[in-house]
């Protein structure tokens, strides 16, 4: 019985750990846009956006349960599943983090918890049609909704303020995009907290702890809420650039409606139990004010790049989660093992990342990124300019360089006197 109290303390302090890796992962889904229009201070952004995830975690527990009841069997979970689960799914947020891509932190802990459950228990463990409608699904439509959404609100922006004075209008909508980032942090609160409350109660659950069906006792909510906050205060500043500059350039009326587009879907996906993934949500949102503003870009090379982080996030916290519970299953050595494993891959993380050092200083600094390859084909079939055929010509056809020299013959060289 000690021994297992051991396990699960393991379990929790590890659930934790997550709960911090997704605050200072995910802040940039709150006040990238913020910070990088100028409506708020980096250090002031990431503190209002920490009380706001704390202030969230309170609002519901429906996204708790969808994690805790719905997605896999309780009956077959052993709390090292959920500490093999917790593996994968922190050591993804940390690899991404590193490269500055905004993935998802709610997929990595849903990844790293099936790949898991299925090495543990079998596929039949896997509430497969809780995982289409509750998460693969919201994960497909959440960005393109978001996205569609603020393109609508940033064009409508413009359009209203064509008008007003500019200073004005910026200053109106930097107010507006204070309040919408704060709206996105109570929502992050909501959704992002409750996953590790239910990942939590889970293994409670597993351990005999509580009951089963039972929802997340006061003190795992209240932890729970503190870990997000400390990380969110934290601040990821790497993911923060990329997703203040890296997609986009934007304009206050661009962050104000990109972020009340994605707190909209976020707090209307929590309501109804969505396991939704809010990077999904305001980096889709990011672009669709991108295109919204009349000659906005968005940069495809780097939403591509997330892209493919995204599509790599399930399967590779599955994979992460299935090896790890197989040495888990080895017996308490095992889970040692993987303990020590884990510890060590993130302090290795760290060290990296401290080579090239991203804080509130330079969060806004960018380099030029290289045309992609749409950009080079679009400007390979540029039109000619304007004139006509013999000026086009002399124009985009160098002269042979023998016709550039004089048919004259160069005049003999003064005799020396």
């Amino acid at each position: 019985m000690e021994n297992f109290s051991l396990i699960l303390a393991i379990v929790v302090v590890t659930a934790l750990a997550f709960d911090f890796t997704n605050g200072f992962h995910d802040t940039a889904n709150a006040m990238a846009t913020t910070i990088s229009t100028g409506a708020l201070k980096p250090k002031v952004a990431v503190a209002m956006s920490a009380v706001l995830n704390l202030v969230g975690a309170f609002l519901s527990v429906e996204v708790a349960n969808t994690i805790s009841k719905g997605l896999v069997d309780e009956s077959g979970i052993r709390p090292e599943v959920i500490f093999a689960a917790l593996v994968g799914a922190i050591l993804w947020n940390l690899l991404t983090w590193l490269v500055g891509l905004p993935s998802s932190s709610s997929h990595a802990l849903m990844g790293g918890l099936i790949g898991a459950t299925i090495a543990s228990a079998g596929m039949g463990a896997v509430h497969g049609d809780v995982l289409v409608t509750k998460v693969l699904i919201p994960a497909i439509a959440a960005p393109i909704v978001a996205g569609l959404a603020a393109m609508l609100a940033t064009r409508l922006s413009y359009s209203l303020g064509k008008k007003a004075d500019g200073k004005a209008a910026a200053k109106g909508f930097r107010t507006g995009q204070i309040a919408s980032a704060g709206l996105v942090s109570l929502a992050h609160g909501t959704n992002d907290a409750q996953k590790t409350m239910g990942i939590i109660t889970l293994a409670l659950v597993a351990g005999g702890a509580v009951a089963p069906d039972s929802d997340p006792p006061t003190w795992v909510i209240l932890s729970a809420g503190l870990a997000i906050a400390l990380g969110t205060y934290l601040g990821g500043w790497r993911i923060i650039r990329t997703m203040g500059k890296g997609l986009t350039d934007l304009q206050p009326q661009q962050g104000f409606a990109a972020q009340t587009s994605a707190a909209t879907v976020i707090l209307a996906s929590s309501h109804l139990g969505f396991s939704l993934s809010t990077t999904h949500s305001v980096s889709g949102s990011v672009m669709g004010a991108g295109i919204g503003r009349k000659g906005g870009v968005v940069r495809w090379s780097t939403a591509t790049r997330m892209f493919v982080a995204w599509g790599l996030t399930l399967p590779a916290a599955a994979l992460v989660g299935a090896l790890a519970e197989s040495v888990t299953d080895l017996g308490d050595w095992g889970t040692g093992v993987v303990l020590v494993f884990l510890i060590a891959s993130s302090a290795a993380i760290w060290k990296i990342s401290r080579r090239e050092v991203v804080d509130a200083s330079n969060v806004n600094d960018t380099a030029d990124e290289p045309a992609g390859v749409v950009t080079t084909a679009i400007a390979a079939v540029t039109p000619p300019p304007a004139g006509t055929v013999a000026d086009v010509l002399t124009a985009t056809i160098p002269a042979p360089a023998a016709a550039t020299a004089s048919t004259e013959p160069a005049a003999p060289p003064a005799a020396a006197v």
